[in-house]
């Protein structure tokens, strides 16, 4: 019980509804008042496992923005689950006990202590964390960047600059990440020289503040450092920054890499950044890339950037994806990117999608073909409409016969159906021929991000 105690303090200590222990027994906070939580908080991080210390430290709830999280926490890497409502500022005994916590010697004491604080918006708070940048203990001066980054303040943007000297490599990578939160334009000259660290940790930290500092200056260092760096995860967030900076200059270098890096992470981010850089016209390396490479989640970003590019020559290619690809997420992707190409006409593949086994590409398919509006694809609209037995996928297939121009009297003959879906959508294309709501609007999965 004592270990679940920790995790529901976390959460009370913000006003949260308290947490259920496994058992179901209500875990009640050791006092009524907030400055009673908060000490009876950091007594129970005291020797806790890190696993239920990253459970509190999660629920404590801090915004985390770009990246996640800071490079390093005194615990090891958490992910956020939840997220609360802003509760009442702590008092000044209260902050001074929390900023007191940072040099526990404790990981689990310093997580939630630094988190605690860095739900404060005083002066104090900012005085107790930039103070502590200078500690003798590198663990301390890491929790420090890290709370400064999670809070942001623009004061702290000039101690934060000394501490990406810092002689501990954690130290520098939290101080730099805190920079890029920040996004004070002092610290691009800086940052960029971080691209040449020792510390990858401190290189992929300064890659991605330098995605947020808008500064055009960078483009070279980071284009370098996407073709040059020995760490994949460098690389990677390099060609993130690159796009994040509309670095045009920088298409070759991405293209070059999404042809040619080793590493499935950084292909998938190079086709990603291409597709965000794109101006009309797709490179046969977007194009290879969607046929040929041999990860999954590369063939898909692919496809999906040639969707953002709009190259309509591209549309045989991913006609052929639909047709051959192995994976049914990256067929899905393609036939929602045939829907961004301004097409005439249907490309083979995409109307043997409509007999697809599964459901979400066939009324993606479908979808695709309602924005094609080819009525050489009536025959077999039809066809799959009197197979079907998904009312989703129906439903897009009877849009699909109505903007690729089926006669009134054909849906009319819809209105017998004993689908109620497909009566309804029979009747609104009777009444409006053309004019039905554009369901459904398919997605495609979400975009890479460092």
């Amino acid at each position: 019980m004592i270990r679940w105690t920790l995790v529901a303090l976390a959460g009370l200590s913000l006003g949260a509804p308290p947490l259920v222990a496994p058992d179901s027994a209500p875990v009640a906070p050791a006092a009524d008042s907030t400055s009673g939580q908060l000490h009876a908080l950091i007594d129970a991080a005291h020797g806790a496992s890190p696993l239920v210390c990253g459970l509190a430290a999660r629920n404590i709830g801090n915004g985390w923005g770009w990246g996640g999280d800071a490079p390093v926490t005194p615990l090891p890497r958490i992910e956020r689950v939840r997220s609360h409502e802003h509760r009442a500022p702590l008092s000044n005994p209260d902050v001074a006990f929390l900023a007191g916590n940072l040099d526990a010697s404790d990981p689990c004491v310093q997580e939630i202590a630094v988190r605690m604080l860095a739900q404060e918006e005083t002066e104090q708070a900012v005085r107790a964390l930039t103070d502590r940048l200078t500690a003798t203990d590198s663990s301390t001066r890491l929790a420090a960047a890290l709370g400064l980054g999670l809070m942001q303040p623009p004061s702290a943007v000039e101690p934060l600059l000394r501490a990406i000297q810092d002689r501990a490599g954690s130290v520098r990578a939290n101080a730099v990440w805190a920079l890029g939160r920040i996004g004070d334009g002092r610290a691009v000259r800086p940052a960029t020289a971080r691209l040449g660290d020792q510390d990858d940790l401190v290189r992929e930290a300064a890659a991605g503040a330098l995605g947020h500092l808008d500064s055009a200056s960078a483009i070279p260092a980071l284009t370098r450092l996407l073709a040059h760096d020995p760490v994949a995860r460098v690389r990677r967030v390099a060609a993130w920054a690159l796009a994040e900076l509309d670095a045009k200059s920088a298409r070759d270098a991405l293209t070059a890499a999404l042809s040619g890096d080793g590493n499935a992470i950084v292909r998938e981010m190079c086709a990603w950044a291409i597709g965000e850089l794109g101006d009309g016209q797709a490179p046969a390396a977007l194009i290879k890339a969607a046929a040929d490479d041999g990860d999954e989640q590369v063939r898909e970003t692919a496809v999906w950037a040639l969707g953002e590019i709009g190259d309509a020559a591209a549309a045989d290619q991913l006609g052929k994806v639909l047709r051959a690809d192995r994976s049914v997420r990256v067929r899905r992707t393609a036939a929602w990117t045939l829907g961004q190409l301004d097409l005439r006409s249907a490309p083979d593949g995409l109307l043997d999608a409509l007999g697809d086994s599964d459901r979400e590409l066939r009324l993606t398919a479908a979808w695709t073909l309602s924005q094609i509006g080819d009525v050489r694809a009536l025959p077999q609209l039809r066809a799959a409409l009197a197979k079907e037995s998904d009312a989703g996928a129906r439903k897009a297939e009877i849009r699909a016969l109505i903007h690729s121009g089926e006669r009134t009297e054909r849906l009319t003959e819809l209105l017998d159906s004993q689908d109620p879906a497909v009566r309804e959508a029979a009747i609104r294309g009777i009444a409006r021929h053309g004019g039905v709501d554009p369901w459904p609007w398919p997605q495609p999965r979400p975009r890479p991000f460092p």
